[in-house]
């Protein structure tokens, strides 16, 4: 890669990690002005969860279909139209507005937003060939762990200081400022296509093979776990800290800050551990796989373990751990398709991929919102359904730690003989 490729490549690498920013500050506006919504609508926990899951009802199917139509379409483009729905879904909800209004444009949010991080990846790994992504894809992580708390406190006092109204305004103009950016400087990178030599013998490896293979199916079950994870801190948390905790407004936005903070040092820590891994001759299935279900466990168990542990420092650190070590399988779990899929096939795989794991986001705040109004009071309520939801992720995790295998689905894949599979005698490292 030449010095102007390689600045271009990093340009592009910071404006889709700002792109991941505001999709997840997107996301997480709706938590953090739970309190105002439900009082100013009159909404009981079920009927705020239900809000929270609607945002999820197109989310997947629009990330398969988008996807697909990344393989053959300039990701540029799909990302500036994805960009400009985002700001247009946000800015109704500076007037007047109604359940119906709210949870219409957060539906219309969710679908202009399933395909955001398989899409975010596939822009990037146009410019970085499979040896170099597991970084570059750890800076896009982090910036959804920016959206999701770091800038909490700035959205928390526009909240405060004006009104919820504002907050979702000012998300909105953002929104369109980045999608002006991304217009006059991004462009795709060179290794959108494989070369036509390989073309001209190449087949491809059919969906059914690929998308069911064991390694496939394991980051399946294992981005599932940590998605829960994520749609419990988007939707639930802010309500959990102001509600159950007793804590003000203001100070719950800082707690919220540190997931955040610790998904953004663990992110690119374990991607590092990963590529440390690998360079010792540990296997994929071991330097990618096993490494990100452990992190999904430890979310688990960490979540399992809250409702046990009073008000103190070690709970706020047991908060911070389960909201935020979860997401280091989107990392190595997107490099693990990107390693078994082919580069004609991996915006589709990666839409596929991304799609399923936000699957969970459609039930996770209704199931918790459901379990908090059965509770006694909403404490009560959130303690029964932290120990389900931990006890739940921990159990997939492991799951999906049995199931990943990239180098045996490799080997089948040789067996069957997919001819034209670029990159299949060397094993490639994170």
């Amino acid at each position: 890669m030449t010095l102007i490729d390689s600045r271009k490549a990093w340009t592009t690498v910071a404006l889709v990690f700002l792109f991941m920013l505001i999709n997840f500050a997107d996301k997480a506006v709706i938590g953090l002005s739970s309190v105002p919504i439900m009082k100013e609508l009159g909404l009981s926990h079920a009927q705020f969860g239900t809000l929270g899951s609607g945002f999820f009802l197109l989310f997947s199917i629009s990330g398969i279909v988008v996807g697909f139509v990344a393989n053959r379409t300039s990701t540029k483009t799909i990302m500036l139209i994805m960009g400009v729905v985002w700001a247009l879904a946000l800015l109704p909800m500076t007037g007047a507005t109604s359940f119906a209004l709210l949870l219409g444009t957060r539906v219309i949010l969710g679908a202009a937003e399933g395909p955001a991080f398989p899409i975010a990846l596939h822009a990037v790994y146009k410019w970085f060939g499979d040896e170099r992504r597991a970084v570059p894809t750890s800076v896009v992580a982090c910036g959804a762990a920016f959206g999701a708390g770091v800038v909490a406190p700035l959205v928390t006092w526009i909240i405060i200081h004006y009104s919820w109204h504002a907050a979702f305004g000012a998300l909105g103009a953002v929104g369109l400022v980045w999608a002006c950016v991304w217009f006059f400087v991004a462009e795709d990178g060179p290794l959108d296509a494989p070369s036509k030599t390989r073309d001209a013998g190449a087949r491809q490896i059919p969906y059914r093979a690929l998308l069911l293979s064991r390694t496939a199916i394991g980051v399946y079950i294992g981005g599932f776990a940590a998605y829960w994870v994520i749609a419990l801190n988007i939707v639930w948390l802010a309500n959990y800290l102001i509600k159950a905790l007793h804590m003000a407004p203001s100070v719950a936005a800082w707690v919220i800050v540190l997931p955040s903070i610790m998904q953004i040092v663990l992110a690119p820590c374990c991607a590092f551990l990963s590529q440390h891994l690998s360079r010792r001759g540990f296997s994929s299935r071991v330097s990618r796989g096993i490494l990100g279900c452990a992190c999904v466990m430890i979310a688990g168990v960490s979540m399992a373990s809250m409702p046990f542990v009073e008000m103190g420092v070690f709970k706020i650190l047991l908060i911070g751990l389960s909201f935020s070590i979860g997401s280091v399988i989107f990392t190595l779990g997107s490099t693990l398709i990107g390693e078994i899929s082919p580069a004609a096939q991996r915006g589709a795989s990666l839409g596929v991929t991304n799609s399923i794991h936000t699957i969970a986001g459609l039930f996770a705040p209704i199931a918790m919102g459901l379990i908090v109004d059965v509770g006694s009071d909403p404490q009560h309520g959130f303690q029964t359904g932290y120990l389900c939801a931990g006890i739940f992720v921990a159990l997939l995790g492991i799951a999906a730690a049995v199931l990943i295998d990239p180098e045996s689905d490799l080997k089948r894949f040789r067996r069957v003989d997919f001819s034209g599979y670029a990159g299949m005698t060397e094993k490639p490292t994170p």
